[in-house]
């Protein structure tokens, strides 16, 4: 469920994975089956790739509409669903043809020297641009940050329209397994926890989706 452009790259070069047969994520509070009927129209997805909004309503996370694909990370942004308003975890189903979109079409969230021309260059293309990229640390089971990151993708207009349309393929709710991992962690059975893992693979992505996506290779960046 994640986005890797390269095995063993650090923070600086983020991670994208998807997961094998199953989804992104996002956190509700409320019913499942009317907040999902209205995910499809406010704030949907699909491909294997994550996502949270906090109340079901039109404008998710600062006007944004968050694919998530990393397991991990969705349970660190919404407690493993304990946390006020994301007590449902949605699995979102997403095509590839729509996510490949998003990435061709996204701009980083943050301007990177080297990689844009100019800061007033960068605001420019985040402007038009339908989504944005940016790549937070990845979590253990405990949450923590590991060293890499995982790609959290914001899709707005055409994007979040495209992405609740078009691209949604199915919504599953996958609290239970969350609570049950959680409940593992908690116990410290931490081997019994990472087999329920959604398995998370390298995507298929190459220069071409993600060229205008990674930061350049510093010197002290450890690969």
């Amino acid at each position: 469920m994640e986005a890797q452009p390269g095995e063993g790259e650090d923070l600086r070069k983020g991670r994208l994975h998807h997961t094998a047969g199953r989804h992104p994520l996002r956190g509700f509070s409320g019913p499942f089956l009317g907040l999902a009927g209205r995910a499809r129209s406010d704030c949907s997805s699909s491909h294997s790739s994550p996502r949270t909004c906090s109340q079901a309503q039109k404008v998710c996370e600062h006007g944004l509409t968050w694919i998530k694909p990393s397991f991990t990370w969705m349970m660190y942004r919404c407690g493993w669903g304990a946390k006020p308003g994301q007590e449902t975890v949605l699995a979102v189903e997403i095509t590839r043809d729509g996510f490949e979109w998003a990435l061709r079409n996204a701009c980083l969230s943050s301007y990177v020297r080297g990689l844009h021309p100019d800061r007033s260059t960068w605001q420019r293309q985040l402007k038009r641009a339908p989504t944005r990229v940016q790549w937070d640390p990845e979590r253990d089971l405990h949450l923590r940050p590991l060293p890499y990151r995982s790609l959290q993708l914001g899709l707005s207009g055409e994007a979040a329209r495209r992405y609740a349309d078009e691209w949604t393929v199915s919504l599953s709710d996958v609290t239970p397994l969350a609570r049950e991992i959680h409940a593992l962690v908690s116990s410290g059975d931490l081997d019994s926890a990472a087999r329920l893992l959604p398995e998370e693979r390298p995507y298929p992505a190459g220069d071409e989706l993600l060229a205008h996506l990674r930061e350049p290779v510093r010197p002290h960046t450890r690969l």
